[in-house]
């Protein structure tokens, strides 16, 4: 089967305190020797307590270990009923290590004297210095958490242990705006969460975290959003070390991790005609500072990880492949963006050939190539030369990139846009971006495809909003993040009257780079996340904030309605202010729910607490059509054939039984990363209401290039209140065409994981060789 790639991402690896830069593969002395990993980590803003502190107060017998793989070398453990451990602590958050193997048992975990969770820490597998509970969403203060043996497990009297503790020292103000709990067997359904005040005002609820940072987020079902990050200290753990990818329940917000072998850092995704979801480049393995080796990460920066569809409730069997014998790119790429295209395959588009933070002529990769691989333009499943993305250096990273309903491509990076005909590889120029303003890493900016509609034609409209007017060709140290942001959105017709008018630009009330924008139902645009400051990325330019590269969080949404005349198309009214900053790698999504889930901000080489740390919490943004009657679709499809009519059978609210406005919102919701929503679209579907008043007859969509084939999101929309969101299959879910001779040139004209290779090797008539120089 056809797998999906995980975005190759960009990070900024150059840190002022490493003495040695694990950056690009670079493995300092010491980190490229294999060991057993232990997830036992204190991040900044963090502080650890070994089992011997005077801090932890334990009640019954409880006995000492020495030993050089426990925390400081001690350990406490007990094998008796009712014994406790017990630490009272100020911060936001607590991490509780100790050991897993065949002689431990259940322990209830207490805090502030309410039992959270009962956790059996037997394992097949012994293994030290685990993550055994955590919590990061308590209110900032004092709070005691207690450990207690229940006696039970699998075993006569049972051990449980403990090595260490960890705070999360947090802040006196904390970022989040309603009290939360960490009982989430309450967690509503979709459709219950309540307004704060009254009807007509939107909603913003925190609930749930994600046990990853959420670095990449796509909606894979009705039930389970898909999260990637990159290689790091992420609490919720997989086979004894970090995971860098989860599952995560959007109606329980429970977080299942999963495995991905190789680093995923700054991936890029998209859905297959057939519903496989690819995940394509990242980064080499890690080295230095995060543990390298003992991580056993593969090189990601040619890397295709394949998420087969996965509709079960459960999500129990959904896992991560990779083969990167037989199923990669030909070409190292990170922070590149790729797109579903009318056949249903994958464009990849762009990148650097190894991570950095500004891209350089030196690692530009300024190509395309296609997945599964294609005899195109003779290039045999290899990739084809772009000179857009060699005049759009240095910020060409991420560049923003929509299937066109003409079967075109556009592409936007740094100041510049075009058209690009796939079929024949020609580019059409475009206007240039007005005010010097660049939108795209790491001046990122959001981009959208405004809606579709067949009263037009489906004619073809660009949206980019945010970004830096900061000049590209200037060095790290001549940047501050104290630069303002840029406040302009900027609006492109693609008809030729559109293109000779140019770019039509209005300004939003606040200036942010960075942010994520959401096409919702509705046709209106809710603008979220960002800074009003800086450049994206850390480590790099001066006045950092801890080590992010941006300041100032723009905390307030604001909604774009591309309908409205100018000058009256942002509001903010009745919007909720966030109280937690969503800075570089946050994300945000609209849910089958409707509503929006705002996730992610990790500005930092690994987890930390101080500002602007690593955050897991998640918020939901509800529009007010949430807390109103809706219409209810019965016994949905699951195919939507093109050009062809399908009878909905559709409950009206009373109010609008005999309503004429009715829309059928055909969606998209995208691969989001780093402000990009690669994929992101919303195509209005011709529709009829019968004289019974409940038979609403849609047609599909007219041809693959107004929708590319593969999954969507079916919204009925009546008088602006749409329905919970039902997944169809557009198209005939067959796979992409497979061009066996372009893989086979591509497996026999690539190495695996090539950029590890050639630190060690040279390449000769097209295979590698040891490096004797």
């Amino acid at each position: 089967m056809i797998i999906l790639a995980l975005f190759l991402c960009p990070v900024l690896w150059a840190f002022a305190w490493a003495k040695q830069s694990a950056w690009n593969g670079q493995t300092p002395s010491g980190t490229d020797t294999p060991g057993p990993f232990r997830p036992y980590y204190v991040p900044p803003g963090a502080k650890g307590y070994d089992s011997s502190s005077p801090f932890i107060h334990f009640t019954g017998s409880w006995f000492d270990s020495y030993n050089s793989m426990y925390v400081a070398t001690t350990l406490r453990w007990t094998d008796e009923k009712g014994a406790a451990a017990r630490m009272t602590f100020v911060g936001t958050g607590i991490e509780w290590f100790g050991g897993l193997d065949r002689s431990h048992g259940v322990a209830a975990v207490f805090i502030d004297g309410k039992k959270v969770q009962e956790i059996d820490t037997w394992s097949n597998v012994s293994r030290k210095q685990q993550r055994i509970f955590w919590t990061f969403n308590l209110p900032y203060g004092k709070h005691i958490i207690k450990v207690t043996n229940l006696g039970k497990g699998r075993v006569d009297s049972p051990v449980i242990d403990v090595d260490a503790f960890v705070v999360t020292e947090g802040h006196k103000t904390p970022f989040m705006t309603l009290p939360l709990t960490l009982d989430m067997s309450n967690a509503p359904q979709p459709g219950q969460i309540q307004s704060l005040t009254s009807q007509s005002q939107w909603t913003l609820e925190q609930k749930g975290v994600t046990g990853v940072s959420a670095m990449q987020l796509t909606v894979i079902s009705d039930t389970h959003a898909l999260i990637i990050d990159k290689v790091e200290h992420n609490p919720v753990s997989i086979g004894g070390h970090p995971a860098w990818a989860a599952l995560f329940n959007l109606r329980t917000h429970a977080v299942r991790p999963l495995k991905v072998e190789s680093n995923s850092f700054c991936a890029g995704g998209t859905f297959l005609s057939n519903g496989t979801l690819i995940n394509v480049g990242g980064n080499p393995v890690v080295g230095g500072y995060t543990s390298a080796a003992d991580f056993g990460d593969l090189d990601g920066l040619q890397a295709v990880r394949i998420f087969e569809p996965c509709p079960s409730a459960s999500a129990a069997h959904c896992n991560i492949y990779e083969n990167h014998s037989r199923i990669r790119m030909a070409s190292p790429r990170w922070y590149n963006t790729v797109i579903r295209i009318s056949d249903g395959s994958a464009m990849i588009v762009g990148g650097s050939k190894k991570g950095g933070w500004m891209n350089n002529e030196t690692v530009n990769n300024p190509t395309i190539e296609y997945w599964p691989p294609k005899s195109i333009h003779n290039s045999i499943g290899l990739p084809i030369h772009l000179p857009f993305l060699v005049r759009t250096l240095n910020a060409n990273l991420f560049p923003i990139v929509f299937s066109l309903p003409d079967d075109r491509i556009f592409m936007a990076a740094n100041q510049d846009a075009i058209i690009y005909d796939w079929r024949t590889n020609q580019e059409q120029q475009l206007p240039r971006i007005p005010n010097e303003c660049r939108v795209t890493y790491p001046m990122a900016a959001a981009g959208l495809l405004l809606p579709l509609s067949p009263e037009d034609g489906y004619t073809a409209e660009i949206l980019l909003c945010g970004g830096s007017t900061i000049d590209d060709r200037k060095p790290g140290y001549e940047i501050s993040s104290q630069d303002p942001a840029s406040s302009q959105c900027s609006r492109l017709l693609l008809t030729d009257q559109g293109i000779a008018t140019g770019w039509v630009v209005e300004q939003m009330p606040e200036a942010r780079h960075m942010p994520d924008a959401v096409l919702l139902p509705t046709g209106e645009v809710l603008i979220v996340n960002g800074a009003g400051t800086g450049i994206s990325g850390y480590g790099n330019v001066i006045d950092q904030v801890g080590q992010s590269n941006a300041d100032h969080p723009v905390l307030t949404p604001v909604l774009y309605d591309p309908a409205a005349p100018s000058g009256q198309r942002f509001s903010s009214e009745g919007m909720k202010s966030s109280a937690i900053p969503r800075m570089y790698h946050s994300v945000a999504t609209l849910t089958p729910n409707g509503d929006i889930m705002v996730a992610g901000s990790n500005p930092n080489l690994d987890r930390s607490e101080v500002k602007y740390g690593t955050d897991y919490r998640v918020e939901w943004v509800g529009p007010p059509y949430m807390n109103k009657n809706r219409p209810l679709v019965h016994k949905p499809p699951k195919a939507l054939p093109y050009g062809q009519n399908i009878t909905l059978n559709v409950k009206f609210p009373p109010a609008t039984a005999n309503a004429r406005n009715i829309k059928v919102a055909l969606m998209d919701l995208g691969f989001v990363t780093h402000a990009v929503h690669a994929n992101s679209r919303l195509v209005y579907l011709s529709s009829e209401l019968f004289s019974d008043g409940h038979s609403l007859q849609i047609t599909g969509p007219p041809r693959p290039a107004v929708y590319p084939p593969g999954p969507g999101w079916i919204y009925v929309v009546v008088d602006n209140v749409p329905s919970v969101g039902f997944q169809v299959m557009v198209g005939n879910g067959d796979g992409p065409p497979v061009d066996h001779t372009a893989w086979d040139n591509l497996l026999k004209m690539t190495a695996i994981d090539q950029y590890e290779a050639s630190k060690t090797k040279v390449k000769k008539k097209g295979k590698y060789v040891k490096n004797t120089q």
